[in-house]
Formats: structure tokens, C-alpha cells, sequence
């Protein structure tokens, strides 16, 4: 049977946040890391137990042209396989250049598929994220006042995303406002028939709860593509059922039991992640990483290495993190280039993934977007199965390894997400 949903998440942590909304909603939902280059068949097992596939980039900062490529093969691949509805998936903080690279791959996208119109609901109220009069928060916070102007790739200067977006777009963009959404999903259908009919090819939506996500849900199921965060993806399944398309499912994020040692890797310098970084080391030990000294030569890494070989002996969780409040990132970025930093911090998170998991790590936590994508590259990973969420956005997932008979238990955090104390409790509610 075709999958309901095919989805195109502009990286891996983002990619997992949709899958773990999915999964919340009743649907069996896999993720793919990068373009597949075979049929779902052939990259996971039970493929008729799966109603939503989840494609994974990296191309949230990388090159305008490249980001367009690779979202245009997924949405081919996503095609072949018979995908009813398209979903195009950013951050809840709509994090991105003046260039793009939101509109330009949600244009592109469009016009791949003949639609006249897509809506943008980055909105996620469960954590936070709500959009007003098209005014991006969070919190109690416009975005350009949250932490997310101290963003080291993409920080974020203005919070009113109809502006943000008309700068990365070639076509005009509209509001689908509160007051029309309170209405319901036939006022909200009207409005967006006629800004599709003034031309607008993107749509910005307020959202302020959950009741707003569901009447989005129910206005747009029928359209070819859907852009948006995540929150979007925990209504859209109610929507697919009323219309017959997706049956009742029972443990949709059912995983087999863990086992291994327990690691966390967090290369994000998000407040949320700072603050949980600082919980975590008040009761297991953690290994500061530090780009200047990773550029010196490997002795650093081989420090990493053998501090977290010495306590996962112990059986404890170890934490090693590059993660560090704004003023050190901008020493390090001044000292080194913003891109090599960066650059150093990621191979050597991939590399310690590598090798840890290599002697025995089963129980892996990673925390940043970009942290994430480095070390699921490093561990050849393709195919993710989705589980329970262990905190709003971030669930527990499991892959295979080759040589290994038990799976990898593996969770991959945005950084802005997760409560203090995440770190400590993800290994808590893993079965």
C-alpha cells in the first residue's frame, strides 16, 4: 500500500521531530537519512506496516542550488513510492538566510508538483512556538528577542516572518490571519483560494494552539505540499483518518528493548541545551570539547576517547560537548573562522559516535541539527524506526548496524528543545 505521507525535513533532527508527531498521531513512520537510491522495500523490513516516511537532509545551510537538488530527488523518490500528501519540514524557529533557504526550496517544490499554493506553519504551541499576525515567538518572546539572534549559523534578526520570507521568495507572499483560522477550516480553505488567486504562492499562518493546528490539518490535507515545523504533523493524521486514508493503529512507536552503554553528545550552544548540559554534569561526569584545541592535532580527541572509555566502564552515561554560551562561540569563531569551528566540532563528534558505538555504546543521545547529521553520517546510518517521545519533538529511535545483533537506540535533539533535565531522563524512559 502507498505511504500516506512523504516528507522532506531540511535536517536530521528536524527530520526526526515531524517523525516523532507522526508517530503521537497513530502513524508507522521510518526515517531516511539523505536521498534514497533504492525502493522503500529494499531499505526497511514490513514496508506495508509503514504509513509515513520521513527523508532526512543536511540543507538547511548549505547552498541555495544544492539545497533546491537535493529536495527536488526526495520529492521524486517521495513520489514513486505513491506518497498521497508532501510535506516540506523547517524549524519551529524558521531558521534561515536572507537568501533562503525556506522559500526558495518551498517554490521549487511547487512548482515540481504543478500546485498553486502551499501554506508555511512553522508553529509548534506544545513547545513554545506560536505565530501572530504572522510574528513569529517564542515563548513569551519574538524570535529576534528569544536567544535565536545569537543563532551561530543562522541567527535571526526579525520576527515577522511575511517579511522574512518575501525576502527569499520570487512570488508574494500572504497571511492566512487568526481571526479568518477562528472561523474554521472552511473560512480558512476561502482565504487561501484567494490569495492563491492574487498569485501568493506561500502562505504564512498564524497558529496560537493546538485547536489552530487542527483546523490547518483539516484545510489542508487535500493539498499537494504542506510546509511547516512539526506541530502541524501531530493533526495531520486525525485529518488523513476522517478522509479514510489511514486506519486506527495501535503502538505505532513500539521499539525493541535497549541495551549498551549510554552516551550524550551535544554540540548545540542553544540556551535550552546550555541548561541541560549544566543538570547533566550535577550527577555524571562530561568532557569539555574545544575547537582550539581540536585544531591543534588528534591528542585532544584521544583525551575525549579515553575519559569516556574510563567511565563507560563504570556503566555511567557520559557527556562530551562542545556546547558553550554565546561569548566563547564568538572567541572561537574569531580565532578560527565561523566554518572551521564549526567544521571541527562536527568531525569530532562523528568520529567519537564512530568509535564509541564501535566498543559498545547502545544508547546514544546527540543534541544540535547540525551535531546530528555529523554523527549519523560518521555511523553510515540510512533507515531510523521511530518510538516514543521522550520529551515534546525528540523520541527515541532505533536503526541497525552491521555486525551488531542488537539495534542502536538513538535519540537526536534540536537544540532549543527538551527540558532541563532531558539528557537524565531520556535514558530513564528508554525500555
Amino acid at each position: 500500500m502507498a505511504i500516506v505521507l512523504g516528507a522532506i525535513a531540511d535536517d536530521f533532527t528536524g527530520a526526526t521531530d515531524l517523525a516523532n508527531n507522526l508517530v503521537r498521531g497513530g502513524m508507522r513512520c521510518v526515517q531516511l537519512i539523505g536521498v534514497p537510491e533504492r525502493p522503500l522495500a529494499e531499505l526497511v523490513e514490513d514496508v506495508e506496516r509503514i504509513d509515513a516516511v520521513v527523508v532526512a537532509l543536511k540543507s538547511r545551510s548549505c547552498p541555495v542550488d544544492e539545497a533546491i537538488r537535493d529536495s527536488l530527488a526526495a520529492l521524486e523518490w517521495l513520489r514513486t513510492e505513491g506518497a498521497r500528501q508532501l510535506f516540506f519540514k523547517y524549524c519551529s524557529t524558521f531558521d534561515s538566510t536572507e537568501a533562503g533557504n525556506i522559500g526558495p526550496v518551498g517554490e521549487a517544490l511547487l512548482e515540481r508538483l504543478g500546485a498553486p499554493l502551499s501554506v508555511m506553519v512553522p508553529a509548534f504551541p506544545a513547545n513554545g512556538r506560536t505565530v501572530y499576525q504572522g510574528h513569529l515567538f517564542v515563548g513569551d518572546r519574538l524570535l529576534n528577542e528569544s536567544g535565536m539572534q545569537h543563532h551561530p549559523l543562522n541567527p535571526m534578526h526579525d520576527a515577522d516572518l511575511v517579511r522574512v520570507l518575501a525576502r527569499q521568495s520570487r512570488h508574494p507572499v500572504g497571511l492566512l490571519p487568526w481571526p479568518t483560522l477562528a472561523q474554521g477550516a472552511e473560512a480558512a480553505r476561502a482565504r487561501l483560494d484567494e490569495l492563491a488567486d492574487q498569485g501568493v504562492r506561500q502562505a504564512i499562518c498564524d497558529t496560537l494552539d493546538e485547536r489552530d493546528l487542527a483546523v490547518l490539518a483539516e484545510a489542508t490535507a487535500d493539498l499537494p505540499l504542506v510546509t511547516g515545523g512539526s506541530g502541524l504533523g501531530q493533526t495531520l493524521p486525525a485529518a488523513y483518518r476522517r478522509r479514510g486514508w489511514l486506519g486506527e493503529v495501535a503502538a505505532a512507536g513500539s521499539l525493541q528493548p535497549a541495551s549498551g552503554s549510554a552516551l550524550v553528545l551535544s554540540g548545540s550552544c542553544s540556551r535550552a541545551t546550555l541548561a541541560q548540559v549544566d543538570v547533566f554534569l550535577t550527577r555524571f561526569p562530561g568532557f569539555p570539547l574545544d575547537p582550539v584545541s581540536l585544531a591543534e592535532g588528534p591528542d585532544h580527541l584521544e583525551r575525549a576517547l579515553a575519559f569516556a572509555r574510563r567511565h563507560l566502564a563504570g556503566g555511567r552515561p557520559v557527556l562530551i560537548y562542545a556546547s558553550a554560551d554565546a561569548e566563547q562561540v564568538r572567541r572561537v569563531q574569531q580565532m578560527l573562522g565561523r566554518e572551521r569551528a564549526g567544521e571541527l566540532v562536527e568531525k569530532a563528534l562523528g568520529e567519537l559516535a564512530r568509535r564509541l558505538v564501535d566498543e559498545g555504546v547502545g544508547r546514544l543521545v546527540v543534541a544540535g541539527g547540525e551535531s546530528s547529521g555529523a554523527v549519523v553520517s560518521a555511523l553510515g546510518l540510512r533507515a531510523l524506526r521511530i518510538g516514543e517521545q521522550i520529551d515534546p519533538g525528540v523520541p527515541w529511535t532505533q536503526a541497525m548496524l552491521a555486525g551488531r545483533q542488537a539495534p542502536l537506540s538513538l535519540a537526536l535533539k534540536s537544540g532549543n528543545f527538551g527540558g532541563e533535565d532531558f539528557f537524565l531522563r531520556a535514558f530513564e524512559v528508554l525500555p
